[in-house]
């Protein structure tokens, strides 16, 4: 069995890919990986260090748009998960065209190399910020899309040419959309690892507006677990929401960041709104919890609190990652 994973050097993509080799997942134990990333700012071979040396792992430097390279990669491929994308709202906000390169037209050379192919199985992985902002009750996978930044709309985009392959080419395709992930190798412009890596080099945290916005955090583990569980069982041409059960606004998670770091209050720097924020996020994970048994497993306390010391642990990883994005965003 041959298994394909886009974005497979980036935080998602690398801890689904040491969690696969490490026999976490029994349906690809003895699969071959291979990883096609193309390392931007935001991924990073050492996020697969651990497993560098396991005949099982291929990795390839390349672009998902780069159409010879992804019809190569794909003969002979049983499996794809898609992780590959641009990611971070801000840089999006700024500017939207890498965003609608990876995520669209990325996406859609994958589906027609899957497709020409014969891919036995394709899952594509998305975001809950696709359905926009909620103030009560959670969404469900029907739940329109109303996509509020450029991010997420790129994101929308390279869902519904997921489903149009599906019903256009039959394409065993399923979409995951998750909430906000966090855990270890979490690239550092995200809130936890920014949050943390700040602190721990005694600096200040940003925190937007008001500090009212409510995401549902998701452990990186489940949401690989819940992929997986996708993989070998989600019916094609569905869509499977994956939260974490854990909803706290920022400013409860600066909170608690800030007792976990024995820092106070004074360390947080109130910053001008994103445009476009949106308020709350929160997913209905009733449909993959009935068809297929998941439920998140990692508290959120537990789980936040291994997260910081895994940082505090490791600056010679994130260390070099904070300069490199900081150049990146110049």
């Amino acid at each position: 069995m041959r298994v394909l994973v886009t974005g497979g050097a980036g935080f998602i993509g690398s801890h689904y890919v040491r969690q696969a080799l490490a026999g976490a997942y029994p349906s690809v134990a003895d699969a071959e990986l291979v990883v096609l990333d193309k390392l931007t700012y935001a991924a990073s071979e050492a996020n697969l260090a651990r497993v560098e040396g396991d005949p099982r792992l291929r990795f390839v430097r390349g672009d998902i748009c780069d159409t010879d390279l992804v019809r190569q990669l794909m003969v002979g491929t049983d499996l794809v998960v898609h992780f590959a994308a641009e990611t971070h709202v801000d840089r999006s906000i700024s500017g939207g065209a890498d965003f609608v390169l990876t995520n669209v037209v990325g996406t859609q050379t994958l589906l027609q190399a899957a497709h020409d192919a014969g891919v036995g199985r394709f899952v594509h992985v998305s975001t809950d910020e696709v359905y926009g902002s909620i103030e009560s009750g959670s969404w469900s996978e029907e739940h329109v899309l109303e996509p509020n930044s450029p991010y997420s709309a790129s994101k929308a985009s390279s869902d519904l040419l997921a489903r149009s392959y599906f019903r256009t080419h039959g394409l065993p395709v399923c979409v995951t959309r998750c909430s906000n992930n966090y855990g270890p190798y979490q690239f550092p412009e995200k809130v936890i690892p920014l949050f943390v890596t700040n602190l721990l080099d005694s600096g200040t945290v940003p925190l937007y507006g008001d500090g009212r916005n409510v995401r549902d955090w998701l452990h990186v583990d489940d949401h690989c677990r819940g992929i997986q569980l996708v993989a070998d069982g989600g019916r094609p041409g569905e869509i499977y929401n994956i939260g974490g059960g854990t909803e706290l606004t920022n400013l409860d998670l600066t909170g608690r960041l800030l007792d976990a770091l024995g820092a106070d209050w004074d360390r947080v720097e109130r910053v001008t709104d994103r445009k476009g924020h949106d308020r709350r996020y929160s997913v209905d994970i009733t449909k993959i919890a009935s068809e297929l048994g998941y439920r998140p497993e990692k508290p959120f306390d537990e789980g936040l609190a291994e997260t910081v010391e895994w940082y505090a642990g490791n600056r010679a990883w994130w260390e070099p990652l904070k300069s490199r994005a900081a150049l990146a965003g110049k």
